[in-house]
């Protein structure tokens, strides 16, 4: 490498006053949140969206049935909803609130396209086929504020459905997971018991714990940079405590969200891209006349788990599921975009696995670390198989990958290199320990994968 630091401007301050620039920008403070909490009510200039948004939940704030519930939110959309064009001009400048309207006009999208899907889901029947042309009330506006807040003008897991989502209650309490109230939803999530509450609270709660993995990462990247074995290790053990926390909270998910209650509010986040519901793609009135596609939200669009990825250099194999992943990379931030390249180019031009291999103890950390990331995605493998698999037979994720195969790609990947790791710190305590669930999950893996398969004919 030319420079002896990793060089990428990760924030310290995050400038929560300042609206001129991205929400999202990766700090050490608060990671891959947010710079500041999200705008939870638009000014006045969007009375008229904010009065759909309040009223569109299966069941509102109020506890009152909304416009979902009877399936009318499309009829009010044409009836009511004007071209606010001119009053995002007024606000261009404002990032974060356009950021905000971003978030609005994507949940407004999602629930006007796939409205028709989740009637015929409820009454018992498949999803069928989703409104093909998104009307120029909404197309217009969303092409225009996703442009400006860097997102595609589609629905997002950090700039809409999860991370610029969430208010507090009492803002002196902070991020504390009681204290987190949902600003959209689409079925119950407003009542913050609920499963959709939870289930997208979750995440914030583990993206809470991010700031500690980013400072991690950057400490362990300037350790191999300037060959220094000990900032290196402290950087290392940083990224792994991190995970741990990360995994903690994660598995709060069990009790926070109910298997059985995910799939009534999963219509709403599906995409447009590999999904039965859209097979020509929608078209965005007054925008393009060729139908267009966006993948829909997903966790994979998630930004912590690839940053170990790029860092701990974890090779994936070259298969189509791996590109799909790939594409996911572009559903993110463009800040956090910047940054996982600039980890993994950093990354692989100093050669931290190489430089970790040199010393049992480093060997040892970065072990640790690819068995937190193992953890993450194990537990992702047993949500799917608890959440989605056994509710449901619809073949692909939110996001458009297929629903059976796509996380073991990347899970049997991690596990292949953990093995390969261990034989540099294998006389170290608590190697072995770790190796015994290698062992034992990579056999689950293939036997739980290969049952799936076979019961719903995937190849």
């Amino acid at each position: 490498m030319s420079s002896s630091s990793f060089s990428f401007p990760v924030l310290r301050d995050t400038l929560p006053a300042d609206h001129t620039i991205p929400s999202f920008m990766v700090s050490t403070t608060r990671g891959f949140l947010p710079r500041q909490d999200p705008i939870a009510k638009l000014p006045a200039d969007f009375d008229a969206l904010e009065s759909l948004l309040s009223r569109m939940p299966i069941r509102t704030l109020s506890g009152a049935p909304g416009l979902l519930a009877s399936c009318s939110l499309g009829a009010a959309v044409n009836k009511e909803l004007p071209d606010l064009s001119g009053a995002i001009e007024k606000y261009h400048d404002d990032k974060v609130l356009m950021n905000a309207l971003y978030r609005d006009y994507s949940f407004l999208a999602s629930a006007y396209l796939l409205e028709p899907c989740h009637e015929r889901f409820m009454r018992g029947e498949q999803y069928g086929l989703g409104r093909d042309v998104l009307p120029s009330v909404i197309a217009k506006p969303i092409v225009k504020v996703a442009e400006i807040a860097g997102f595609k003008p589609f629905m997002e897991y950090a700039g809409s459905y999860a991370l610029f989502n969430y208010r507090l209650e009492n803002p002196a309490v902070g991020l504390e997971y009681d204290n987190l109230r949902l600003v959209r939803a689409f079925e119950l999530g407003l009542d913050p018991t609920s499963s959709e509450a939870g289930f997208v609270l979750v995440h914030i709660a583990m993206v809470k714990n991010s700031g500690a993995l980013v400072s991690g990462a950057v400490q362990s990247l300037n350790g191999t940079l300037g060959h220094d074995r000990e900032s290196f290790n402290t950087g290392m053990a940083e990224v792994v405590a991190s995970l741990e926390k990360i995994n903690k909270v994660m598995n709060t998910m069990w009790t926070k969200s109910k298997p059985n209650g995910y799939t009534s509010f999963r219509t709403f986040i599906f995409g447009i891209t590999s999904q039965s519901m859209f097979p020509n793609g929608v078209v965005y009135e007054g925008v393009s006349e060729e139908p267009m596609s966006f993948r829909g939200e997903s966790g994979a669009n998630d930004s912590m788990i690839p940053l170990c990825d790029n860092l701990l250099q974890i090779s994936m194999p070259a298969t189509p599921l791996t590109e799909i992943l790939q594409d996911f990379r572009s559903y993110r931030p463009g800040n956090h975009r910047e940054f996982l390249e600039a980890v993994k180019d950093c990354s692989n031009e100093a050669g931290l696995k190489a430089f970790a291999m040199e010393d049992p103890t480093s060997a040892n950390l970065y072990l640790k670390a690819l068995n937190q990331v193992r953890d993450f995605r194990w537990r992702h493998w047993c949500f799917t198989r608890e959440y989605i698999l056994k509710n449901t037979s619809h073949p692909t994720a939110t996001g458009g990958s297929p629903i059976v195969t796509w996380l073991p790609n990347q899970l049997q990947a991690v596990l292949g290199q953990m093995k390969e790791v261990a034989t540099h710190c294998s006389a170290v305590s608590g190697t072995e320990d770790i190796m015994d669930v290698v062992r034992s999950q990579q056999e689950t893996l293939t036997k739980e994968v290969a049952k799936y398969c076979a019961e719903r004919n995937v190849a």
